[in-house]
């Protein structure tokens, strides 16, 4: 249990951190709607990619 909580904290830290090495949470697909009253983004290209990532190990 204490394994699948160190990786969900780095794969939080990826996201955080890594966005300017890797392209997490910028893939093409993820939804991101701007209007005058505010913002939107859904990941869910990069939701998809961290599951069949997961799924696999």
């Amino acid at each position: 249990m204490t394994s699948i909580g160190i990786l969900l904290v780095v794969v939080g830290l990826l996201m955080e951190f890594g966005g300017k090495f890797l392209p997490f949470g910028h893939l093409p697909g993820d939804i991101h709607i701007t209007s005058g009253h505010g913002s939107f983004y859904f990941p869910i290209v990069t939701c998809v990619v961290i599951c069949i990532i997961l799924r696999n190990h």
